[in-house]
């Protein structure tokens, strides 16, 4: 099988933030900075990733901005001629560091919000004080020209405020607004239950997002990603395993996808092992969900494998037990009935206590979320 290289490289250049938000992708488990890749196998990867083909680098944490060498990295990526943006919380950036990432050469910025409300925000994300920075940081973006993409993170806490966190992007100078609910995976998943909304909220912010969109045609692009728990089909998670984006570690593990080192067995080499291109291209880890020979049915003999490519393996895991099952949010996986019952137990439920990272119940809590669906059942 040819394997086309990825369109974009998700630079994870640190775990190290100051928030704790609790939703975060981040695994349970964090590498420290001593593990961190220095400044040179960075720019080695991403003179690799361009040679190869890739086309954009985004970088990430943690809070990027956490790294001093973070210019020096843009301004590499730049040389190399890969777009490049930076997906931050905004609550490290000041009025130094964001024009030295700008004369570097970075294009854009995406920013996180919680919520319009403050209050709701600083409980979600965990730190005091984060919104007013976020916003601030913002402001700057845009006068200093750059794009920048507000995204907004949707749960049951705020889902009734999506109107208006559109208008405080697009009040912001956002020429993308980002609507995605949350994912539960991680620190989300151990907080599904005070996170998920109900199936009647869902429908209420579809429907202000298609009333936005209208509205601001021409002026603001807006996304939306729905949580897998409400679809009966599921999506072709990043774009497909394998498919067209990496993801690499701050300690330089390449992963198919942010989640991918939950499934059990796998084994994933670091660019100290091998070639970016010769990792994604013939390591069994990347290899092992990518295209369709590994489908099981119903997925096998489905029109849309090649669309969705069996939804996301880290929430069949999650959900079944079993990585390699039909994800469970497809209404022809013999799971799906008890996906939606799992939905209403946890929206009909008041909203609860939630957990952050350093919250010792955490790891129990998280860790029986995560095994086969039996125990859902039985609470339907």
């Amino acid at each position: 099988m040819t394997v086309p290289p990825p369109l974009a490289l998700l630079a994870e250049v640190t775990h190290r933030c100051p928030m704790r938000c609790v939703y975060c992708s981040n695994p349970l488990a964090l590498e420290p900075a001593s593990r961190e890749l220095p400044t040179a196998v960075w720019n080695r990867v991403l003179n690799e990733a361009a040679d190869y083909g890739v086309l954009q680098v985004h970088f990430s944490g943690g809070e990027p901005t956490a790294r001093p060498d973070l210019p020096d990295m843009v301004a590499h990526a730049t040389r190399c001629g890969l777009y490049t943006n930076l997906i931050t919380s905004g609550v490290l950036l000041d009025k130094t560091q964001l024009p030295a990432l700008a004369d570097a050469g970075l294009e854009h910025v995406q920013i996180s919000i919680q919520d319009v409300d403050p209050t709701s925000a600083e409980r979600i994300g965990g730190l005091t004080g984060a919104h007013e920075r976020k916003l601030t940081a913002a402001r700057w973006v845009t006068e200093l020209g750059l794009a920048l993409t507000i995204n907004a993170v949707i749960h049951r806490g705020n889902v009734e405020r999506v109107g208006d966190m559109i208008e405080l992007a697009a009040a912001l100078g956002a020429g993308r607004v980002e609507i995605a609910h949350v994912q539960y995976y991680g620190w989300a998943l151990a907080n599904r239950a005070a996170l998920l909304p109900s199936r009647q909220q869902l429908d209420l912010a579809t429907k202000t997002v298609e009333e936005a969109r209208t509205a601001l045609r021409g002026r603001v692009m807006i996304d939306y990603v729905i949580p897998d728990y409400h679809a009966r089909l599921p999506k072709a998670c990043m774009g497909g395993w394998g498919q067209r984006f990496v993801n690499i570690e701050p300690m330089g593990r390449v992963l198919p996808c942010h989640a991918a080192t939950t499934i059990p067995g796998m084994r994933f080499e670091t660019v100290l092992d091998g070639s970016l291109a010769q990792i994604w291209e013939h390591s069994a880890a990347f290899n092992q969900f990518r295209g369709t020979e590994w489908m099981p049915e119903p997925c096998a003999s489905c029109n849309r494998r090649e669309i969705d490519w069996g939804g996301c393996r880290c929430q069949a895991l999650a959900l079944t037990g079993d990585a390699a099952a039909t994800d469970p949010v497809c209404h022809k996986s013999p799971y799906h009935a008890t996906v939606k019952t799992l939905a209403g137990a946890e929206t009909s439920s008041e909203q609860g206590a939630l957990f952050y990272r350093g919250d010792r119940r955490v790891q129990q809590t998280a860790m029986g979320y995560l095994g086969p669906m039996a125990g859902a059942a039985e609470h339907g």
